[in-house]
């Protein structure tokens, strides 16, 4: 669980997966997407999840501040997984970005 504070700018990204290709090179783009966003500044933590069922996921980027995500969304090899993203990997998606206002929880 990442420890987000009041102001940090959160990313959800929400998807449906296409069909799977044998190998569509999703799952080398995402563990390279998740390396790269990692050595950006401003960077503060990922979480990420999808039901195998109904191909339905949520990843939700956290960063210090709105320059910081912005920043991100521009790096030119996140560009392109984005593009890929629209073309061949994703049925459909949708991309909130929000401003933490409180977080808490319990971590054991």
């Amino acid at each position: 669980m990442i420890p987000v504070e009041a102001g940090t700018i959160a990313v959800i990204f929400s998807s449906v997966r296409r069909a799977q290709g044998e190998d569509d090179g999703y799952d080398e783009m995402a563990a390279r997407m998740d390396d790269l966003a990692r050595s950006q500044p401003g960077f503060v933590g990922v979480e990420s999840a999808r039901d195998a069922e109904t191909a339905f996921g949520v990843t939700v980027s956290y960063w210090r501040d709105e320059a910081s995500a912005q920043a991100w969304k521009a790096v030119a090899e996140h560009r392109v997984a984005q593009e890929r993203g629209r073309t061949q990997w994703y049925r459909e998606y949708s991309v909130v970005v929000a401003e933490v206002t409180r977080a808490y929880g319990r971590q054991a």
